[in-house]
């Protein structure tokens, strides 16, 4: 593989770039977006009420990653909601030349889905311009080819058709970054690093203290590769680099373009690299039939989905991968969300995981350093088995206290949501280190709720240094010894005097069960302090709450209020789904299935589900109501409804009260 590499042509990029199109700005006013798409070219003033989070589900709905070729560049935006309106219709962009596209704060925010940028690309978009831009969305640009700015300036020379110095993207960017935008994309920067036109520089930074992130990547540090050196001394926050990988996954949305990348440009033929150390899932789209309307099935929408799966089982099949995959094939369910299974059954103490969704922090939960990367930096991967990345600063949240007995690891969160400095987008790209007297109380499966949702904070990753629950952890999963548990778990912690950018204190005992309004995971609100809110839909479940921490706080309020012969509101659809089918022989074990059925839920098998609008507890017109356990509720996350978020107890008691509702123990709901 790496001989066919070594014979290919790669050159830089022109120092100097022109853009030749139209701008199209996103703005908050619908007319002003319609009025672009008829013809009519708006220039940029500062006045201009630009749309701030953006996110990648708006961008490119859940249904439009079914695609996974040049098909996808009739598709940006359609999910993207100006006022109470979504003025961008199929092919609308594409049809009007643009060749930028503006935003405001927070551009590509949420899912790491590559299908976003590359449905731009596909459409004429070659420029995106927003005053900051996430993290994942931005490095898949980079890695795509399409460029990226927050200078504003740009937009008055690509109007004029003017050329503008290449360096205008590069400026400030570390040699890697640099390099991947001056040779047009990750695939060929990596092609010129196989044939020796780029030696990377390794870092000089003297040993420094550091936190247990930063130790993670400098013992993984790629120093040379040709003779396999890996690790330094020391890094600090700004240092660029490749770090070899311990776990690489991807899902069945992401790996059919990672596979058709693959075989277009290494080779059909071609075997990726230690295939041992790639897991693939089926976990996304099992329940897809139940939740697609019958309109998308007209289309073909439904045909086009199960393409994917079958194009991931073929690929890992013929490369010798590990796949978990439905149950049966055919079947509703599958054998575990992938977060769930990467952190229940592989994740140890001080690895480095790459995945292809931006809740892979998740795992974090153990002390590793996992972080969601697109589709051409898992493709580039598996040839690799390395991933580019700058060290990030740290961000230190600190949870002190004791949390009353109805607040959970989500309310934490939903805090952290709305702190002014995770809200103004301060902790987009950071490494977030999660410690305080009341995480260290915390379950393993409580803890991974806080990693899973530092993707709603913006950060890199998050973790918390694995302890003693650590090793109960491992030895009950894993079946480890104790002794082996203990040296995985050995010198995982951050130094004493080590730097952070910033230091978050929260007191637990101050927080009470939260709700996130619809539109944004930031938008929390004390529940006691809220209007009292009919809800429609009750969903219970996802790789974030879907663990047997969940189902145990699921069951608690259940259990009481069965007691009481209280049952799901009538006028309420509840439904719990587990993440793996370790948890579903965990609620068997236990009684909760009946449980369950006897107060009116409907239990789902494992899948990702209604967290992407692709599963039973979607809901289905624009004035029904969720309240939802999940980590999300953008526009048109879980279908066209008013989502809610919340923590386990008040979901459940919220089903059975018909209103969202805060559960204290003992309460009667209904």
């Amino acid at each position: 593989m790496l001989q066919t590499l070594r014979s290919r042509r790669v050159e830089k990029l022109p120092d100097q770039v022109r853009l030749a199109g139209r701008v199209l700005l996103l703005t908050v006013d619908p007319g002003l977006v319609r009025r672009q798409l008829e013809g009519e070219d708006l220039a940029w003033r500062p006045g201009i009420a630009l749309r701030d989070d953006i996110s990648t589900d708006e961008i490119t709905p859940a249904y439009i990653c079914y695609y996974y070729d040049e098909t996808l560049g009739d598709f940006p935006y359609l999910g993207l909601k100006c006022g109470d309106e979504f003025p961008i219709t199929r092919g609308a962009v594409k049809r009007g030349g643009f060749v930028a596209a503006v935003s405001g704060k927070r551009r590509g925010k949420g899912s790491s889905r590559e299908q976003s940028p590359y449905a731009e690309m596909c459409a004429g978009i070659k420029l995106v311009v927003a005053e900051n831009i996430e993290r994942i969305y931005k490095e898949n640009c980079q890695n795509l080819g399409v460029l990226t700015t927050t200078d504003f300036s740009l937009l008055a020379k690509v109007r004029r058709g003017e050329a503008i110095p290449l360096s205008a993207f590069t400026a400030g960017e570390g040699e890697i970054t640099r390099g991947i935008i001056e040779y047009g994309g990750l695939f060929n920067f990596n092609v010129a690093r196989l044939q020796g036109k780029v030696v990377l520089t390794p870092p000089t930074t003297r040993p420094r203290p550091m936190t247990l992130g930063e130790k993670i990547l400098a013992r993984h540090w790629v120093v040379d590769p040709a003779r396999g050196k890996v690790g330094v001394p020391a890094v600090k926050p700004g240092d660029e680099g490749f770090v070899v990988t311990d776990i690489r996954f991807s899902h069945e949305y992401v790996t059919p373009m990672a596979a058709i990348f693959f075989e277009q440009l290494v080779g059909q033929d071609e075997k990726v690299h230690d295939p041992g150390s790639i897991l693939m899932f089926r976990d996304h789209l099992t329940f897809l039939g139940e939740a697609m309307t019958p309109e998308r099935v007209k289309d073909g929408l439904l045909d086009v989905a199960l393409q994917l799966e079958k194009k991931q089982r073929a690929f890992a099949e013929k490369q010798g991968i590990k796949l978990y995959g439905e149950l049966r094939l055919g079947h509703h369910g599958s054998e575990a969300i992938c977060h769930s299974k990467i952190l229940e059954g592989h994740a140890e103490p001080g690895m480095i995981i790459i995945g292809s969704d931006s809740h892979t922090p998740h795992a974090g939960a153990v002390g590793c350093i996992a972080f969601g990367v697109g589709t051409t930096a898992i493709f580039n991967s598996w040839i690799t088995k390395d991933v580019r990345l700058t060290v990030p600063e740290t961000v230190k949240v600190v949870v002190r206290g004791r949390k009353p007995d109805n607040v959970t690891a989500k309310d934490f969160m939903l805090e952290i949501l709305r702190h002014p400095y995770v809200k103004s987008g301060q902790a987009i790209g950071k490494l977030v280190e999660y410690c305080g007297d009341a995480v260290e109380s915390l379950s393993v499966d409580e803890r991974a709720t806080m990693t899973n949702m530092t993707a709603e904070v913006g950060g890199f990753t998050g973790y918390v240094a694995p302890d003693a629950k650590t090793v109960e952890y491992l030895m009950a999963y894993r079946a480890m010894s104790r002794g082996q548990a203990e040296r995985l778990c050995a010198e995982g912690a951050s130094d004493p005097d080590a730097e952070y950018c910033q230091v978050i204190e929260i007191d637990a005992g101050a927080i009470r069960p939260m709700i996130a309004l619809p539109g944004d995971p930031g938008n929390g609100r004390v529940i006691e302090q809220s209007e009292r809110v009919r809800v429609d839909i009750a969903y219970a479940g996802s790789c974030t709450a879907g663990k047997k921490a969940d189902m145990d706080m699921y069951a608690r309020v259940l259990e009481q209020a069965a007691a009481r012969g209280e049952r799901v509101a009538p006028w309420v659809r509840f439904y719990i789904q587990c993440g793996s089918q370790d948890v579903k022989r965990y609620c068997e074990e236990r009684g909760y299935l009946e449980l369950f059925r006897k107060v009116g839920a409907t239990f789902l098998e494992p899948s990702c589900g209604a967290c992407i609008n692709a599963g039973p507890g979607v809901s289905k017109t624009r004035d029904e109501v969720t309240i939802s356990a999940i980590n999300r509720n953008f526009p048109g996350r879980s279908g066209p409804g008013q989502l809610y978020l919340a923590n386990p107890y008040t979901v459940a008691a919220s089903a059975i009260a018909g209103y969202i509702t805060e559960w204290q123990e003992g309460m009667a709901l209904a």
